[in-house]
């Protein structure tokens, strides 16, 4: 799974807000989270105030990268052509350990075999330029 991202694979749009985000897996394969000082509260995804007490003050730290699986769903048909080859495609809404949820897709040779509850990690650093988003896999 090493290597560049395959020809064609829609790649997300970089704004000011969310180039951190972006920057930390393109260059380190980690996932840059956002956490509000005000509220503690972990965001995801990248915004410019918190979305639970308005404040604009918010750090970016660099998370675990473990998480569990909430609820996920395998997409077979009607996938752009790059992700043809590797369907089924397993996209899942991921309970981060440090308290935040999102929405990413899970590679596993066995997309049969993904389960709500399941722990996941992101995939190593070195495969993390394949994808354009933090991507994850069992754990």
């Amino acid at each position: 799974m090493t290597g560049e991202s395959p020809p064609g694979l829609p790649q997300p749009r970089e704004t000011p807000t969310n180039a951190p985000m972006l920057r930390a897996w393109r260059e380190e394969g980690a996932l840059a989270l956002q956490r509000c000082p005000a509220c503690a509260k972990v965001i995801y995804y990248p915004r410019v105030v918190c979305p639970h007490c308005w404040s604009d003050r918010l750090n970016w730290f660099r998370a675990s990268g473990a998480g569990r699986v909430v609820s996920f769903t395998r997409v077979h048909r009607g996938l752009p052509a790059p992700f043809q080859a590797e369907a089924p495609i397993v996209l899942a809404e991921i309970a981060l350990a440090e308290g935040a949820s999102m929405i990413a897709r899970i590679v596993t040779p066995d997309a049969g075999a993904v389960r709500s509850g399941m722990a996941v990690r992101l995939v190593p650093p070195g495969d993390a330029p394949r994808f354009p988003l933090p991507t994850f896999m069992p754990a």
